[in-house]
């Protein structure tokens, strides 16, 4: 062994012990006669010394290490004089009798330290330096350690995890499939798993009652701080169960994961929250619950003021900012600007202040009286030292607008602290979705998402408004995960595919092998499944999932460091019968 400990396990009970460490130079100090060596591995960091007085010549030598160089040390650990709490090896060093370099090091392109100076694209070039770094590391060794736990967890409550096809057959419903041409087969192509959905049902049928799988799936969509072209998902199935079932059972692993992981007791059952409920009072179907600031509707308080962007708008929305009245016009200005942003989409804002003296200002109060603001001010329950923001337009447009300026001014006030958790459910969405352009309804899930058993005679006669089976799990406005429970019965899945414009041929081209499988009696099922990247990343309090990946994506789908995608040989494109015309890309 290069090693007798590593370089995060000694203590002051090791004081007057032998060892032999191997590890990075993190850092190098000279001071007068004396050489103190900074050494890190995967554990953490054990401070050496290096003695000229001693060992001129070993001192000599380490005085030559470099930041990353590979070395092998030996020497007795002794108590620190100078002690450092803010490592837990702080009360000891190492007085070296022997250094060997195992492997010199360039000197790297930004520091291996929390606080690094290397910018996004520079350490995901460089990744593997990047991981060297403790904060990285951390990261990866929650992911591994959730894990773990997840399987245990799920291992005792009867579940077995059976690994699904990576390469399968390319069905466009939901968001675009990456694809991979097979040489065997010219001109056809697999398509890798948007989740392993059609799988797991099989597996049901197969009479695997409980089945997971952390897994990978892959979705050729635009890509933003908490989506990557390739993610990870805790894929859960259950058969001869209903909603409250699974939810019992999920909400247990959820509870489970924040003990094991955060130490936090979730005693009471997470709420739940309709989607129309979360739509009309956050404008999300994923709301962050650990703040207030509920949309107030007021267009029936607006009616008739001869002031034409609420008169001619179907909505009229607020929220109330606890304690900001004192905000100047130059703030209010920049929450304008914010609303205006292309991502966000409003055409502008209005306020109303609610002085401390009670008072009221208002960008509108030319074209309404005190008292009809004062009314707008009551519904909200406005306090004196509050501030109104108001926008207007089309229904659901708005809400989204106004959710977007709700979580700007909780992030503004603090009121989004990553160590604080709020976890709901989020149920009874729509089974469908009206697309303008195609006008055809889409499945807002997936095609074998099951309607609500209330709904189900609506199918025909109210299409839009039948609600589905389904759920989300939602932590801190993220959507943690979702599932539903699923159709079993043949003849309801195929009015499903009617009624989302399939044929009866497409259907059984994309899914006949589904179709068949239900014929030899498929149970009552259901599942969900669970973005682990997303978990992970909102235990470690982070905003992108990106920090917890070992080697991810950038915003542009790319992987700086091994330079992908990229092209390939004309050979290969010839045994794969593709030809590629980037002018007509």
């Amino acid at each position: 062994m290069h090693r007798t400990k590593t370089c995060g396990e000694l203590r002051i009970s090791d004081a007057g012990s032998t060892v032999t460490l191997a590890g990075w130079v993190q850092r190098s100090r000279k001071m007068g006669g004396m050489t103190f060596v900074d050494l890190r591995d995967r554990y953490g960091i054990t401070q050496l010394v290096f003695d000229s007085e001693t060992d001129p010549e070993l001192h000599e030598a380490a005085n030559k290490l470099g930041r990353e160089y590979v070395v092998q040390v030996t020497g007795k650990v002794a108590e620190r004089s100078n002690k450092n709490p803010n490592i837990p090896t702080g009360d000891i060093e190492i007085i070296a009798t022997g250094l060997n370099v195992l492997n010199k090091s360039d000197i790297p392109p930004f520091t291996i330290e929390d606080e690094t100076d290397g910018g996004d694209d520079l350490r995901m070039k460089y990744r593997y330096l990047d991981l060297r770094r403790p904060a990285v590391r951390k990261n990866l060794e929650l992911r591994h350690r959730m894990a773990f736990e997840i399987r245990r967890y799920l291992d005792s409550k009867g579940f077995l995890e059976v690994e699904t096809p990576v390469l399968i057959k390319s069905t466009p419903e939901g968001a675009r499939d990456f694809v991979v041409p097979s040489r065997m087969n010219p001109g056809q192509f697999y398509a890798l798993p948007q989740s392993p959905q059609t799988f797991k049902q099989l597996l049901m049928v197969s009479g695997f009652d409980r089945y997971f799988q952390i897994v990978k799936c892959f979705r050729d969509e635009d890509l933003r701080a908490d989506r990557q072209p390739e993610f990870t998902q805790i894929d859960c199935e259950m058969s001869f169960v209903d909603q409250e079932d699974v939810l019992e059972m999920f909400e247990g692993l959820v509870k489970h994961i924040f003990k094991y992981v955060k130490d936090i007791d979730f005693s009471e059952p997470f709420p739940r929250m309709t989607w129309a409920d979360a739509m009309r009072l956050y404008g999300s179907d994923k709301p962050d619950t650990r703040f207030g600031m509920q949309f107030v509707e007021l267009k029936d308080l607006t009616e008739g003021s001869g002031f034409s962007v609420m008169d001619d708008a179907k909505y009229v929305g607020a929220i109330v900012a606890p304690g900001c009245a004192g905000y100047t016009r130059k703030q209010l200005d920049k929450l304008t600007d914010f609303v205006k942003r292309p991502q966000v989409g409003a055409k502008g804002m209005m306020w109303v202040k609610y002085e401390a003296d009670g008072s009221i200002k208002s960008s509108v109060g030319k074209f309404f009286t005190d008292e009809q603001l004062k009314g707008w001010l009551e519904r909200g329950e406005a306090k004196p030292g509050d501030l109104m923001l108001i926008l207007a337009g089309d229904t659901m447009k708005t809400r989204k607008q106004l959710c977007e300026l709700r979580l700007e001014m909780g992030s503004q006030l603090g009121l989004r602290d990553p160590q604080k958790f709020s976890c709901l459910w989020v149920v009874d969405f729509p089974l469908f979705e009206w697309d303008e352009e195609t006008q055809r309804y889409y499945a807002m899930h997936h095609p074998f998402t099951a309607p609500n058993p209330d709904d189900v005679d609506m199918l025909d006669s109210d299409t839009g408004a039948v609600r589905a089976t389904a759920y989300d799990m939602v932590v801190n406005g993220n959507e943690l995960g979702g599932g539903s429970i699923r159709i079993h019965d043949s003849q309801l899945q195929d009015k499903m595919f009617r009624l989302l414009g399939l044929s009866e041929e497409d259907a059984q081209y994309k899914f006949g092998f589904l179709m068949n499988a239900f014929k030899y009696g498929a149970p009552p099922h259901g599942g969900l499944a669970f973005g682990f990247d997303r978990f992970v990343s909102i235990l470690a309090g982070l905003d992108s999932i990106r920090d917890v990946i070992a080697f991810p994506k950038n915003n542009a789908g790319r992987d700086m460091m091994i330079d992908a995608p990229s092209e390939i040989d004309d050979s290969q494109l010839d045994e794969l019968c593709i030809k590629v015309d980037l002018e007509e890309a």
